[in-house]
């Protein structure tokens, strides 16, 4: 029996997705799981140790991890039209933040890439995801990038919306905000891939389709949200983009990470490649999209 250690966040869109898997409930194709729960930036810096078999991972971390991990078209977090949030204390504007530190759940996350590709000039400080809030209203930092279930909570906590990164994303490129997945670890045989692969999108879609049991299983992560706005999370970012990341997620990934080697985030162009657990999956090489592509009509290839 091959043993999988699985690593995601506590939180309750990936308990939602996971519980399945961690109950036994579905087929694992004779696998055996063990489940190891961190924030994600602690997960995205394992990656580049490649500590575990199976990750959710920020798809910012992803071109660092390249070289040993793949990535799963099943397990995205996707935010149509919504996303993290950049709060301040009071309503502030862009330009009001130039000079000014804002708090970001770590360097490796998609919510520190998409405040970059918002404002480049923006100065961060790596603050725990759930400290942001509270420094922000003492007055550490002027700003705080709002991530998991805080993108719900914040209004309750006093704070002000800057922008909504999502909203933001898909004015700027007509694209969904793509910011986590799930990465296989290369260095298995890829028939074990394709068995892990098939036994995650079992997962999810076992959750979607018990929704009520998962959500009980879920509550335990949910950070207190009463269970209206745990049932808005959860539909957030537990959804037909988490069975499949398609092609225009896939496109949004990409466009994603070029836009962060336009403004020097990444060193080279990455090379994104997505595994589906049909076994199907193109490589995607730098060079499609112009650094300067914005708005809609993107070229795109596979």
């Amino acid at each position: 029996m091959t043993h999988i250690r699985v690593a995601h966040s506590p939180d309750s869109d990936d308990a939602f997705m996971f519980w399945a898997m961690v109950e036994g409930l579905v087929d694992t194709e004779g696998l055996e799981f063990s489940h190891h729960l961190a924030d994600i930036e602690t997960l995205n810096q394992e990656a580049k140790r490649g500590t575990y078999e199976l990750t959710a991972i920020s798809y910012f971390a992803y071109p660092f991890v390249a070289d040993k991990y793949n990535l799963l078209t099943c397990g995205s977090s996707v935010g149509n039209k919504y996303g993290p949030v950049v709060v301040a204390k009071e309503k502030l504007h862009r330009l009001d933040l130039e000079h000014k530190p804002i708090a970001v759940p770590g360097e490796l996350t998609t919510a520190y890439l998409a405040l970059k590709v918002w404002m480049p000039q923006a100065q961060t400080v790596v603050v725990p995801f759930d400290q942001i809030m509270d420094k922000v209203k003492d007055g550490t930092y002027a700003a705080g990038v709002i991530i998991h279930e805080g993108q719900l909570t914040y209004p309750q906590e006093g704070l002000q919306k800057v922008v909504d990164l999502g909203e933001w994303w898909f004015e700027e490129a007509n694209l969904p905000l793509p910011l986590g997945g799930n990465a296989i670890r290369a260095d298995l045989d890829h028939d074990t891939q394709l068995k892990v692969a098939r036994v995650l999108k079992r997962s999810i879609e076992y959750g979607l389709a018990h929704r009520q049991q998962a959500m009980d299983y879920a509550k335990q992560f949910s950070q207190g949200l009463p269970q209206d706005k745990m049932d808005r999370f959860i539909g957030m970012y537990v959804n037909d983009h988490t069975v499949e990341a398609d092609l225009e997620v896939q496109k949004a990934v990409r466009l994603l990470l070029f836009r962060g080697h336009a403004i020097g985030l990444l060193p080279e162009k990455p090379v994104i490649e997505f595994i589906s657990p049909e076994g199907t999956g193109v490589p995607f090489k730098g060079g499609e999209f112009p650094a300067e592509a914005t708005k809609v009509e993107l070229p795109f290839q596979v």
